[in-house]
Protein backbone atom coordinates (compact mmCIF):
# COMPACT_ATOMS: atom_id res chain seq x y z
CA UNK A 1 0.00 0.00 0.00
CA UNK A 2 0.83 3.42 -0.70
CA UNK A 3 2.91 5.01 2.44
CA UNK A 4 1.24 8.27 2.59
CA UNK A 5 -1.76 8.71 1.07
CA UNK A 6 -2.07 12.42 2.17
CA UNK A 7 1.31 12.78 0.62
CA UNK A 8 0.42 11.81 -3.15
CA UNK A 9 -2.92 14.30 -2.60
CA UNK A 10 -0.88 17.04 -1.49
CA UNK A 11 1.36 16.47 -4.42
CA UNK A 12 -0.91 15.40 -7.18
CA UNK A 13 -4.15 17.52 -6.85
CA UNK A 14 -2.86 20.43 -9.08
CA UNK A 15 -6.88 21.97 -8.73
CA UNK A 16 -6.56 22.27 -4.87
CA UNK A 17 -2.79 23.87 -5.21
CA UNK A 18 -4.36 26.38 -7.24
CA UNK A 19 -7.41 27.22 -5.21
CA UNK A 20 -4.50 27.48 -1.84
CA UNK A 21 -6.17 23.93 -0.09
CA UNK A 22 -3.87 22.60 1.97
CA UNK A 23 -4.18 18.78 3.00
CA UNK A 24 -3.27 18.42 6.72
CA UNK A 25 -3.81 14.20 7.29
CA UNK A 26 -5.48 11.86 5.79
CA UNK A 27 -5.45 8.36 7.26
CA UNK A 28 -8.49 5.44 7.90
CA UNK A 29 -11.22 6.72 6.22
CA UNK A 30 -11.05 10.76 7.68
CA UNK A 31 -8.93 13.71 7.08
CA UNK A 32 -8.79 17.32 7.69
CA UNK A 33 -8.00 20.37 4.81
CA UNK A 34 -7.79 24.29 5.57
CA UNK A 35 -8.11 26.98 2.81
CA UNK A 36 -7.27 30.55 3.99
CA UNK A 37 -9.77 32.59 2.28
CA UNK A 38 -8.45 35.01 -0.02
CA UNK A 39 -10.11 37.95 -2.10
CA UNK A 40 -10.32 34.95 -5.10
CA UNK A 41 -12.21 32.83 -3.26
CA UNK A 42 -15.29 35.71 -2.57
CA UNK A 43 -18.41 35.98 -4.54
CA UNK A 44 -19.99 39.04 -6.23
CA UNK A 45 -21.95 39.75 -2.28
CA UNK A 46 -18.20 39.07 -0.74
CA UNK A 47 -18.26 36.19 1.02
CA UNK A 48 -16.93 32.82 0.12
CA UNK A 49 -18.11 31.66 -3.42
CA UNK A 50 -20.30 28.39 -2.58
CA UNK A 51 -17.54 27.06 -5.56
CA UNK A 52 -14.95 27.57 -3.40
CA UNK A 53 -16.95 25.89 -0.36
CA UNK A 54 -17.38 22.54 -2.27
CA UNK A 55 -13.88 21.80 -3.79
CA UNK A 56 -12.82 22.60 -0.16
CA UNK A 57 -15.25 19.97 1.54
CA UNK A 58 -15.10 17.52 -2.15
CA UNK A 59 -11.28 17.64 -1.37
CA UNK A 60 -11.55 16.31 2.21
CA UNK A 61 -14.01 14.00 0.44
CA UNK A 62 -11.52 12.61 -1.98
CA UNK A 63 -8.57 12.05 0.86
CA UNK A 64 -10.54 10.33 2.67
CA UNK A 65 -12.25 7.88 0.53
CA UNK A 66 -8.82 6.74 -0.73
CA UNK A 67 -6.97 6.60 2.21
CA UNK A 68 -7.80 3.01 2.64
CA UNK A 69 -5.28 2.76 -0.18
CA UNK A 70 -7.72 1.85 -3.08
CA UNK A 71 -9.18 4.07 -5.49
CA UNK A 72 -12.23 5.63 -5.10
CA UNK A 73 -14.37 8.05 -6.88
CA UNK A 74 -17.39 10.34 -6.46
CA UNK A 75 -20.60 9.15 -7.26
CA UNK A 76 -23.10 11.17 -5.17
CA UNK A 77 -22.30 14.54 -3.19
CA UNK A 78 -24.47 17.18 -1.91
CA UNK A 79 -23.44 20.89 0.30
CA UNK A 80 -25.79 22.44 2.29
CA UNK A 81 -24.71 26.12 2.78
CA UNK A 82 -25.34 26.76 6.93
CA UNK A 83 -23.78 30.27 7.05
CA UNK A 84 -21.85 33.12 4.92
CA UNK A 85 -18.47 33.70 5.87
CA UNK A 86 -16.36 36.85 4.48
CA UNK A 87 -12.40 36.06 5.58
CA UNK A 88 -10.20 33.83 8.04
CA UNK A 89 -9.45 30.53 7.42
CA UNK A 90 -11.70 27.61 6.79
CA UNK A 91 -11.07 23.61 7.94
CA UNK A 92 -12.93 20.42 6.21
CA UNK A 93 -12.83 17.58 8.40
CA UNK A 94 -14.13 14.55 7.23
CA UNK A 95 -15.53 11.39 8.42
CA UNK A 96 -16.36 8.08 6.59
CA UNK A 97 -20.07 7.48 7.81
CA UNK A 98 -19.83 3.86 6.60
CA UNK A 99 -18.29 1.21 4.36
CA UNK A 100 -19.16 -1.89 3.04
CA UNK A 101 -17.84 -3.05 -0.05
CA UNK A 102 -17.41 -0.76 -3.10
CA UNK A 103 -19.75 1.68 -1.50
CA UNK A 104 -18.54 4.48 0.89
CA UNK A 105 -20.30 6.90 2.52
CA UNK A 106 -18.82 10.04 4.20
CA UNK A 107 -19.55 13.66 6.12
CA UNK A 108 -17.59 16.34 5.96
CA UNK A 109 -18.14 19.45 8.06
CA UNK A 110 -16.85 22.88 7.01
CA UNK A 111 -16.04 25.28 9.63
CA UNK A 112 -14.22 28.93 10.05
CA UNK A 113 -11.52 29.55 12.70
CA UNK A 114 -14.16 29.84 15.65
CA UNK A 115 -15.68 26.90 15.17
CA UNK A 116 -18.66 27.74 13.24
CA UNK A 117 -20.46 25.49 10.97
CA UNK A 118 -20.33 27.08 7.74
CA UNK A 119 -21.13 23.79 5.25
CA UNK A 120 -22.23 20.55 5.39
CA UNK A 121 -21.04 18.29 2.93
CA UNK A 122 -22.58 14.56 2.31
CA UNK A 123 -20.62 12.17 -0.50
CA UNK A 124 -20.62 8.80 -2.10
CA UNK A 125 -17.77 7.18 -3.02
CA UNK A 126 -17.35 3.90 -4.96
CA UNK A 127 -14.32 1.54 -4.95
CA UNK A 128 -12.59 0.55 -7.79
CA UNK A 129 -10.20 -2.49 -8.23
CA UNK A 130 -6.78 -0.49 -8.73
CA UNK A 131 -4.78 0.61 -5.72
CA UNK A 132 -3.66 3.89 -5.10
CA UNK A 133 -0.19 2.50 -5.36
CA UNK A 134 -1.22 1.55 -8.88
CA UNK A 135 -2.23 5.21 -9.89
CA UNK A 136 1.20 6.27 -8.22
CA UNK A 137 2.81 3.98 -10.72
CA UNK A 138 0.98 4.89 -13.76
CA UNK A 139 2.19 8.48 -12.87
CA UNK A 140 5.37 7.79 -12.75
CA UNK A 141 5.91 5.99 -15.94
CA UNK A 142 4.23 8.91 -17.73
Amino acid sequence: MLADIAQYFRDNDLFAQHCGIELLEAAGGNSRARMAIGKHHLNGVGTVHGGALFTLADYAFAAACNSHGTVAVAINCSISYVKAVPSGVLTATARETSLGGRIGTYSIDITDDKGALIAIFQGMAYRKKETMEDLLIMRVKQ
